[in-house]
């Protein structure tokens, strides 16, 4: 991937790039998921730092909600549980999507994915709107 050119014509550094990078992964999880320890650096961890949050993630074109949203549609694709759980999460953090938002996605996702995917994608929405819940009502 070759680097983005800033609006003023010049290429970013590295270290602005990382920055921008660590900044955007941030937005984009709102804490739901840790920045990795020291110990877990390494360069899987910046590429993806480098390339996915700060050349793509950062892009003006879509705002972050959209994007997840499109990002969640292929992780249910994938039935990737875990993943689809960590975005759900970010984006109930960060209000991109409601609780009712959420749910919809349920109905919806096993008409494009499959049964099986979008039911196992139902699963985790109802585990995290049921967490929620509790959450909730013991506040």
């Amino acid at each position: 991937m070759r680097p983005r050119v800033e609006e003023n014509g010049e290429d970013m550094s590295d270290s602005e790039r990382r920055t921008r990078g660590m900044k955007m992964f941030n937005e984009v999880y709102g804490g739901i998921v840790p920045f990795p320890p020291e110990e877990l650096h390494d360069d899987f961890l910046f590429n993806t730092v480098d390339q996915l949050f700060s050349e793509v993630w950062s892009r003006p074109q879509m705002s972050i909600r959209d994007r997840r949203l499109f990002v969640m549609g292929i992780i249910a694709s994938q039935a990737e549980a875990d993943t689809f759980e960590i975005q759900i999460r970010a984006a109930l953090h960060k209000g991109e999507l409601t609780p009712a938002d959420i749910h919809e996605l349920a109905v919806i996702l096993p008409y494009y994915v499959g049964y099986p995917r979008g039911s196992r994608m139902r699963a985790v929405t109802q585990k995290v709107l049921g967490e929620l819940k509790k959450k909730q009502a013991g506040a």
